[in-house]
């Protein structure tokens, strides 16, 4: 798959959109994303179907956690923007996050012991956590939030998506499941108290024959640094 840098759009095959005509996927920098502020803070009241009297605070709630992720080193979003005859494009729905630290902070809290695939991948640098995926009602069942995620993952070259889901109910546990996630335990994070699921979304295969699901595979090690040498370049 063709990587595109931010700004260039890139035509969704096999996908057609509700209202008919065309979808495209664009990755968005963190100046690109903050300039359309507006505009996917609509998206977030329209796919969340907040009820009557609560858009204002899932508004402000969503773009206060979206100026905090542009803020993340690595911050990356895909965006996806449906057109039809004679109409201008419109934003049909948009996943962002950030490269996980291979330092492994971001599985803080984990209960238990983290499966070693996932802390392997993380300290290879090969995890990407994302934070957010919305599309627009009208395409939820079409199978464009998984054609986002998996275009940001592979944008970045990641082996393995992360993210945390709290208590939202069994619909979104349900959604992330239909699209390849898998549980791989909880993570108490503050404020709490309530503890978080953690998901992993492989872009390789899955097997049951391992404990932790993941499938060893040797593509997806970067070599350690070794007193500041990459010991993987000439």
């Amino acid at each position: 798959m063709p990587r595109s840098g931010p700004g260039q759009a890139q035509k969704l095959e096999g996908y057609e959109p509700s209202t008919g005509g065309t979808v495209y996927l664009r990755g968005l920098s963190r100046w690109q994303a903050e300039a359309q502020r507006e505009d996917l803070a609509d998206l977030y009241v329209e796919s969340t179907r907040a009820v009557s009297g609560e858009e204002y605070h899932g508004r402000e709630g969503f773009l206060s956690r979206l100026a905090g992720d542009v803020r993340r080193p690595g911050f990356a979003m895909m965006a996806a923007e449906a057109t039809a005859a004679g109409k201008a494009a419109l934003l049909a729905g948009c996943a962002f996050g950030f490269p996980v630290g291979r330092d492994g902070t971001w599985w803080q809290g984990f209960r238990g012991t983290l499966p070693p695939r996932i802390e392997q991948l993380t300290a290879s640098g090969h995890v990407f956590a994302i934070t957010e995926t919305m599309v627009h009602p009208h395409e939820r069942d079409r199978g464009l939030a998984r054609h986002l995620q998996e275009r940001l993952l592979n944008e970045h070259q990641a082996s393995l998506g992360a993210t945390l889901l709290g208590p939202e109910g069994r619909a979104v546990s349900d959604a992330f499941h239909s699209w390849g996630w898998r549980d791989v335990g909880e993570i108490d994070r503050l404020p709490g108290p309530v503890a978080l699921r953690a998901l992993v979304l492989p872009l390789g295969k899955w097997t049951a024959a391992k404990a932790d699901g993941l499938e060893h595979n040797p593509g997806t090690e970067r070599p350690r640094e070794t007193n500041g040498v990459d010991p993987g370049r000439p």
